[in-house]
C-alpha cells in the first residue's frame, strides 16, 4: 500500500497515459480478491510476496516476449490498414480526390475537421488517416460513437468522472480525453450528441478545459477533436437539435465523402483491395466481367461497407479461381435509375449513361465501364 492511496488505484490512470503499458501488482496484502480486482482494472499479472528471483525473472521474460508480440502484431495491422485506406484514397473520382487532398492539407494543423457523407463511405477511415498524416501520429487515436451511450455514460467516456460521481461509480476514471492528451478525439456521429453536453463540448474546443462527472477541479487537455455525421447539422441547427456556436466550431474545415455510387470508375481497384484481403489462402484469381460488370452497374446504397460485405460472401461461396456475378449477392437495382414510371428504356439508359459520366474524369474510363468500345 502507498500511504492512503492503494497501488491498485493508479492501474487506470497508469493505463491511461500508456495503454501499452504491462502493469505487475506487487503485494504483501495477498488475496484472490485483490488480484481478481487488479487484473479486471488492467493490470498483467498479480506477484504476491515473498517471491524467489526465478519467478521474478520467468514473470519478466513472458511480458518481454508478449511486448515483443504485440509490437509485430501492431506493425502489421497498421500496415493492412495502410494499404487498404490507399486504395480507398487512390480516386478516378473527382469529388474523393478533393476530399483527400483537403484531407492531407489539413492534417498538420490542430484546426477541428467536421466529415460529412452517407454511412459507410469512409469517414472512420479519412479520420484515422488524418491523425496518421498529422504531427500527433505517435500519440493516441481515440473513437467515441457518441448514438451508442447514453448522456450519463457518454459525457463520463469523454470527460472521466470521480469515485461516487453516479451510481456505480465505484472508482474514479479518466475519460477519453485525459487519455488521449496530445493525440486525437474522433467523435463519430456528432449529430447525435446531446444537447446537454454540447456546451460542454463547445468549452472544450474553445478553452481545451473540462471537468470530469462529479468533480470541481478545472482540467487541462490538448486533444485535437474530429468529427463526422450523416445528417445535414444545418437542418439539426434550424429544428434546435444542435447548438449553431458548436456547429460552426466543429465546421472549420468541412469534408465531404463521396458516396460510392458516385465512384464508379473506382469500383474495380476497391474490390479487388477487398478480395486481396479476405480471400485469404483461397486460391481465387479475380473476378469474372459479367461480375465486374455488376459491380459497376450497382448503385451501392450501403457504400463501401456493403461492397467490404458482398465481396465477404462472394469469397465464402466462390468454389473456382474466380468470382462469377452469381456469387455476388446484388440485386437490380433498375428503380434506382429512374424517376418516374413513365420514362422509356432509352430515357433510363441515357440517365445511367449520364450517371457514369459525372463519376468519372474521361470518355475512356466511362466507355470502359459501360463496355463500349
Amino acid at each position: 500500500r502507498l500511504g492512503l492511496t492503494n497501488g491498485i488505484d493508479l492501474i487506470p490512470h497508469l493505463l491511461a497515459l500508456s495503454p501499452w503499458l504491462k502493469i505487475i501488482i506487487i503485494t504483501a496484502h495477498a488475496s484472490i480478491n485483490t488480484a481478481v480486482e487488479a487484473m479486471r482494472l488492467g493490470a498483467y499479472d498479480y506477484l504476491p510476496k515473498p517471491f524467489s528471483t526465478n519467478e521474478v525473472y520467468a514473470l519478466t521474460h513472458k511480458v518481454k516476449a508478449l511486448v515483443t508480440l504485440e509490437s509485430r502484431i501492431y506493425e502489421l495491422e497498421e500496415k493492412l490498414a495502410s494499404d487498404s485506406s490507399d486504395v480507398i484514397f487512390q480516386s478516378q473520382s473527382t469529388a474523393m480526390t478533393k476530399a483527400v487532398a483537403l484531407a492531407k492539407s489539413a492534417a498538420p494543423s490542430d484546426a477541428t475537421v467536421l466529415i460529412t457523407g452517407e454511412n459507410g463511405t469512409g469517414k472512420t477511415v479519412l479520420a484515422r488517416n488524418l491523425h496518421k498524416w498529422s504531427d500527433r501520429a505517435a500519440k493516441p487515436f481515440a473513437t467515441i460513437s457518441c448514438p451508442s451511450l447514453s448522456l450519463e455514460l457518454l459525457e463520463s467516456e469523454l470527460f472521466g468522472h470521480v469515485k461516487g460521481a453516479f451510481t456505480g461509480a465505484i472508482r474514479t476514471m479518466p475519460g477519453r480525453i485525459a487519455s488521449t492528451d496530445g493525440g486525437t478525439l474522433f467523435l463519430d456521429e456528432i449529430g447525435d450528441l446531446p444537447l446537454a453536453l454540447q456546451a460542454k463540448l463547445l468549452r472544450f474546443l474553445q478553452e481545451k478545459t473540462y471537468e470530469p462527472v462529479g468533480d470541481t477541479v478545472t482540467r487541462k487537455a490538448n486533444v485535437r477533436i474530429l468529427a463526422a455525421t450523416n445528417i445535414n447539422l444545418k437542418d439539426a441547427v434550424k429544428s434546435g437539435k444542435f447548438r449553431e456556436d458548436l456547429y460552426y466550431r466543429l465546421n472549420v474545415i468541412p469534408i465531404e465523402m463521396p458516396p460510392l455510387r458516385e465512384r464508379l470508375a473506382d469500383i474495380e481497384a476497391l474490390a479487388e483491395s477487398y478480395l486481396i484481403t479476405l480471400r485469404k489462402q483461397k486460391p481465387i484469381r479475380g473476378f469474372s466481367p459479367k461480375a465486374l460488370t455488376k459491380l459497376q452497374t450497382y448503385t451501392w446504397p450501403g457504400n463501401l461497407r456493403e461492397l467490404h460485405n458482398i465481396i465477404e460472401r462472394a469469397v465464402i461461396l466462390t468454389q473456382g479461381p474466380t468470382i462469377g456475378p452469381l456469387e455476388l449477392a446484388i440485386e437490380s437495382q433498375i428503380s434506382e435509375l429512374t424517376t418516374g414510371a413513365d420514362q422509356t428504356l432509352d430515357e433510363v439508359e441515357e440517365l445511367h449513361i449520364r450517371k457514369i459520366l459525372s463519376s468519372t474524369r474521361s470518355m475512356e474510363q466511362a466507355a470502359q465501364i459501360l463496355g463500349i468500345d
